[in-house]
């Protein structure tokens, strides 16, 4: 851990010359999500902050300008935004989640509660409602109107991972379990998988075409998972996020809303652009001094956020707020960093 340490004190925290966001979370930063209207961007962090910047161009460069934020009684760990852009969604480990009506200047108000943690959260627009994913082993939807949840489903274990593409959502919990809904029939299971890497799950991305999900474990590695049984010869996993022995989480996985490619980001405090049609890795972008716990893509792609922050891997042991700096980064991806590209023979280069 020593030479960490010391890496992280004379490193360069931002070795991508990427933007950088001004007055930045005090504590880990642990979900970002950029609104589906315009260039505002949301952090979750571990201060039980919920923050918002408006990100603006002025020629080549990314300026960023603090516009609200609201608090929880607790770390907060997930956002969403409504369709319409002017709501955020926020839970956290007050078992609470609450409405911000951002863009009106309103009051957060607890809208859904579990009985533990809430470590995800989506918006459905095609269902006017909100899903909640949480430690207590639920997922519940919610009418905002209502003060209970429409429906409770049961998990087979912890919720860690939430990913919606209606009608395609998938949820990954503690042991391994993809559980598969299809929303046209939210109700009841559509299909229950054993995740193909051998580790925790910690992110799953739904395909732009719904037909199927990507998932990334602990162990640094991404398996590729399509839905339907006659596709299976398509499915693979890869290696990502390690250096020599050291194997580094896999922690977020986000398709590039144009190209359809995707990033992942590591612990290894690295984000990548890949293109799983042709199996390549599209670019390698250079290791920040500490883990990217979270990234997230603008709505037209233009712009890719990540936090660089402490992701508690190593365990509250080894990370102390009052010296961590926490960062979050603007990244403009180029064509040839997220544009597909014409697959080559049959394999692919990993």
């Amino acid at each position: 851990m020593a030479n960490l340490t010391g890496l992280a004190a004379v490193g360069n925290p931002n070795p991508n010359k990427s933007f950088e966001v001004v007055q930045p979370p005090s504590d880990s930063i642990s979900s970002l999500c950029f609104s589906p209207k315009g260039n505002y961007l949301v952090a979750t962090s571990w201060d039980n902050q919920v923050r918002c910047w408006e990100i603006m161009k002025s020629g080549a460069t990314f300026g960023s300008m603090p516009k609200a934020s609201t608090s929880h009684e607790q770390p907060v760990l997930c956002s969403t935004w409504k369709d319409d852009g002017t709501t955020v969604f926020s839970g956290g480990c007050d078992k609470q989640v609450k409405m911000w009506p951002l863009m009106a200047g309103g009051q957060a108000v607890t809208v859904a509660m579990h009985d533990a943690p809430v470590k995800e959260v989506a918006w459905i627009p095609q269902m006017n409602v909100l899903v909640t994913g949480s430690w207590d082993k639920t997922l519940k939807y919610w009418d905002t109107r209502q003060p209970n949840p429409v429906h409770t489903q049961q998990l087979p274990d912890r919720c860690y991972a939430l990913t919606v593409n209606h009608p395609l959502m998938v949820v990954g919990t503690a042991d391994r379990n993809l559980i598969v809904f299809n929303l046209q029939n939210p109700q009841a299971e559509f299909k229950r998988i054993t995740s193909p890497l051998k580790y925790q799950t910690r992110c799953v991305a739904a395909f732009p075409d719904q037909q199927g999900f990507l998932v990334g474990s602990i162990e640094g590695r991404v398996g590729v998972h399509h839905l339907d049984d006659s596709q299976q010869s398509k499915n693979f996993t890869f290696k990502c996020h390690r250096e020599g022995n050291e194997i580094y989480s896999v922690n977020a996985l986000n398709f590039h809303p144009v190209h359809h490619t995707f990033a992942t980001s590591g612990s290894d405090g690295a984000f990548n652009f890949w293109d799983k049609d042709s199996k390549q890795r599209l670019k390698a972008m250079s290791r920040c001094t500490q883990p990217i716990p979270c990234s997230s893509f603008n709505n037209d792609g233009s712009l890719f956020a990540y936090a660089v922050s402490y992701d508690w891997s190593k365990g509250a042991e080894n990370h102390n707020p009052a010296t961590a700096k926490n960062y979050i980064f603007l990244h403009v991806p180029q064509d040839t960093e997220v544009k597909g590209k014409p697959r080559i023979g049959t394999g692919g280069r990993k």
